[in-house]
C-alpha cells in the first residue's frame, strides 16, 4: 500500500495535484489533529463548493433573523417575558452554528477509488464511508431554490443497507452530473448479486 502526499499531509493541497480544476472549492481537507488519523490508499480528495457555505449562510441566517424577530415581538410588543429564555438559547445555537459552518464545510470531502468512493464529514464526530460501486441502487440529484441560484447541487446514493446512504452536498452542478453518471456508468459495471 503506497500512501500519496495527498492523503499523509494535513498542509498539502489536492486541488493542487488534481486533473480536473477545483473551481472555487476548499484546497484542503481538515485532517483530524490526533497522532492515530486516519490514512487512507492513494487517491484524491475532492472538496465542496465554497458557494455552499454561502447558501448555509444565507438560511441559517434568515432563521436566525425570524427566531430574534418572533423573539422581540413576544417580549416588547406582547409582553411576554418567558421568550427571552427560548430566544436566547436557540440564538446562541444559531450564532455558534454559523460561527463552525466554514470549518465544518472543509471537512466534507470524498474520494473516488477503484472499487468504491469514500465519503468523509465532520470534525468532532468524524464519519467516513466507503461505499462499493456495485451496491449502489439510486443516484440522485437535489437542488433547492437557492442552491439553484448559487448553481451547487447534493448528490445522493443509496445501498440496500441504509446505514450507508451518503448525500455529498454542495457540488458545482455540472461536477454533480458528472460524477453521477460516473457512478452509474461503474455500478453497472461491477453490479454484483444482491
Amino acid at each position: 500500500m503506497t500512501n500519496s502526499p495527498e492523503a499523509t499531509s494535513p498542509d498539502s493541497s489536492p486541488a493542487s495535484t488534481a486533473t480536473e480544476p477545483q473551481g472555487a472549492a476548499f484546497d484542503r481537507l481538515v485532517e483530524p489533529r490526533s497522532a492515530n488519523r486516519l490514512v487512507l490508499e492513494e487517491g484524491v480528495w475532492h472538496q465542496i463548493s465554497l458557494k455552499y457555505v454561502w447558501v448555509q449562510f444565507i438560511s441559517t441566517g434568515s432563521f436566525l433573523v425570524v427566531v430574534v424577530a418572533a423573539m422581540l415581538v413576544l417580549t416588547l410588543v406582547l409582553g411576554q417575558t418567558w421568550a427571552w429564555i427560548p430566544g436566547g438559547i436557540l440564538t446562541a445555537i444559531l450564532v455558534w452554528t454559523l460561527a463552525i459552518l466554514p470549518r465544518q464545510a472543509r471537512a466534507i470531502g470524498y474520494q473516488l477509488r477503484d472499487d468504491d468512493l469514500v465519503f468523509r464529514r465532520g470534525i468532532l464526530w468524524q464519519r467516513f464511508v466507503a461505499v462499493p460501486y456495485g451496491r449502489m441502487q439510486l443516484v440522485d440529484i437535489t437542488h433547492g431554490p437557492l442552491d439553484r441560484g448559487f448553481g451547487i447541487a447534493q448528490l445522493k446514493f443509496v445501498t440496500a443497507a441504509a446505514t450507508t446512504g451518503v448525500v455529498i452536498p454542495g457540488l458545482e452542478q455540472k461536477r454533480a452530473e458528472t460524477l453521477r453518471d460516473h457512478l452509474i456508468e461503474v455500478a453497472e459495471s461491477r453490479r454484483t448479486g444482491l
